[in-house]
């Protein structure tokens, strides 16, 4: 008779400064001591000095009336609002720039890689010419070039270029919008849960591609299924139809939707500057697959698109996604250049509220806090796709 195999008992950590694990979990300890240390005695002794000079410290004044009208906001705000308040806004500003500017810089920058590898040569020099000039410009001057661009050259508000309802001006530009009403959360809703649903046909499908080996089709029916659920949340909240329509009127555009030109400055800035270092990184990402993959597709009767699309950009995502999330920070983190061109910012609130309170380092530490929240759930997202579309060893 034959007696399977014992399992080996598990081996017995040995905590004392002859292990190896002991002493880095000692010396970790350490260091976050020291940190911490190090970090009390700053902010210490800083308000010890702030008080003996007579200078006011401390996050109270986020209760008070803020005093100033904020000219571009998402979420309701009047100037008898506290600081609080305020802040919030301007953090609104700014992840309205940050998530519109990221979506925008993908797009562009992944067609303008692409674009290096066509065939055509009108294309790929048009590609480099770009990449070479808009890289090579600081960001500020950019942001400033298309500031003056949209307030001087642009027509007064009393006579915009027009495009059916769309309406283009040096006051912004004006479009038809919605009339919210609570049937539009509904639709929202209704999004969601066909994103939820859409999530879940993945995650089937991938399984059934494992287990067959067929590709199948997850794009149109995810789309599908999000539109459906629009759709449902919409008929849901009584089909609201209402329709803000923008008039032109003698001395401005009233009505409708408008983005201002500081926001339009801001993005068009940002975008069209982060878009030529994206262009680089996948081109490097493309330039890193073996010939032999292209060669390969080919002779299996796929299309030039079709190889780029199936094949190539697949294996270069694995070497794009890291210095793709660099992109996504810089430009998360050169937003806050937009104090330059008088786009009201968390920055630009808080340079504000720095001149009407005195509290300096509190308005900073806000500063602080709000990009590096970003910029660390940004991180934390990239990171967690990074993981995702790493190649599986089995």
């Amino acid at each position: 008779m034959s007696t399977a195999p014992r399992t080996p008992p598990a081996p017995k950590r040995e905590w004392s400064l002859r292990s190896k694990a002991a002493r880095g979990v000692l010396y970790q300890v350490i260091a976050i001591a020291l940190i911490v240390l190090v970090a009390w005695f700053l902010a210490h002794n800083t308000l010890q000095n702030m008080r003996v000079r007579g200078i006011q410290s401390g996050f109270d004044f986020l209760g008070q009336p803020a005093g100033f009208d904020i000219g571009e906001r998402l979420i309701p705000y009047e100037s008898s609002d506290p600081y609080w308040k305020a802040f919030l806004v301007g953090v609104a500003n700014t992840l309205r720039v940050a998530i519109v500017g990221i979506v925008l810089t993908t797009v562009l920058g992944t067609l303008l890689g692409v674009g290096r590898f066509s065939s055509n040569a009108i294309v790929r020099g048009l590609c480099y010419a770009y990449v070479e000039v808009f890289r090579n410009i600081p960001i500020l001057l950019q942001l400033l070039v298309w500031y003056l661009v949209l307030t001087e050259l642009l027509p007064d508000a009393g006579s915009p270029v027009s495009i059916g309802h769309v309406h283009l001006s040096k006051g912004g530009l004006s479009f038809p919008a919605p009339e919210w009403v609570p049937g539009h959360a509904w639709m929202l809703l209704g999004a969601v849960a066909g994103g939820v649903a859409a999530w879940f046909w993945c995650q089937a499908a991938q399984r059934k591609f494992e287990a067959t080996g067929k590709p199948p089709r997850k794009f149109w029916p995810s789309l599908a299924l999000v539109v459906i659920g629009a759709i449902a949340g919409w008929a849901a909240g009584g089909m609201p139809s209402e329709w803000r329509i923008p008039e032109v009127g003698d001395v401005a555009v009233t009505g409708g939707g408008e983005v201002t030109p500081e926001f339009i400055a801001v993005l068009l800035g940002l975008v069209l500057y982060t878009a030529s270092f994206v262009a680089e990184v996948v081109r490097a990402g493309i330039a890193s697959v073996p010939r032999g993959q292209s060669e390969a597709s080919g002779a299996l009767g796929l299309s030039t698109g079709q190889q780029m699309r199936l094949v190539i950009l697949p294996q270069a995502l694995r070497v794009i996604i890291p210095p793709m999330t660099n992109q996504y920070l810089n430009l998360t983190k050169n937003s806050s250049l937009a104090v330059a061109i008088g786009y009201p910012d968390v920055v630009s609130i808080s340079n504000t509220a720095i001149n009407q309170t005195g509290r300096a380092v509190e308005c900073i530490a806000i500063i602080m806090l709000v990009y590096l929240t970003t910029s660390l759930t940004t991180s934390g997202l990239m990171n967690w796709y990074n993981t995702r579309s790493a190649i599986k060893e089995r």
